[in-house]
């Protein structure tokens, strides 16, 4: 059975698509100049997608990449990071490369907004 035809997107969508991966885009550069490796971008699972998989000294990081309009809506971003869906969807990336299933693994969050540093929230919650 052929595919419906997708509905085409809003402009407003459009531009926040843009926005999120200009956003992931700098948070890769963030975290390159921090040493760590990316591995994936906009990995898709199933049961969701992960923003950034990044490794460093041997650990594995899931990344959420949350950009705001303005500095310190840090803790208003953090509480809509679907922590159950990210995790689901890393259980999806480690039954893919199971050989990463014994190596220490951490789940991170990156606050991005304007004229201000990323800020790396490191263990932003435990899985």
């Amino acid at each position: 059975m052929p595919r419906s035809p997708a509905k085409p997107k809003s402009e407003a969508r459009l531009s926040a698509e843009r926005d999120g991966r200009r956003g992931e885009w700098l948070a890769a550069l963030w975290l390159q100049a921090q040493l760590y490796r990316i591995v994936e971008r906009r990995f898709k699972t199933p049961v969701g997608e992960i923003d950034l998989i990044v490794e460093r000294f041997g650990t594995t990081v899931f990344v959420e990449v949350k950009a705001r309009a303005r500095g310190g809506d840090e803790g208003d971003a953090l509480g809509k990071v679907n922590q159950r869906r990210l995790v689901r969807a890393a259980e999806y990336y480690l039954a893919k490369n199971p050989r990463l299933a014994a190596t220490p693994l951490r789940f991170d969050v990156i606050f991005l907004a304007p004229r201000t540093w990323p800020r790396h929230l490191r263990n932003a919650f435990i899985s």
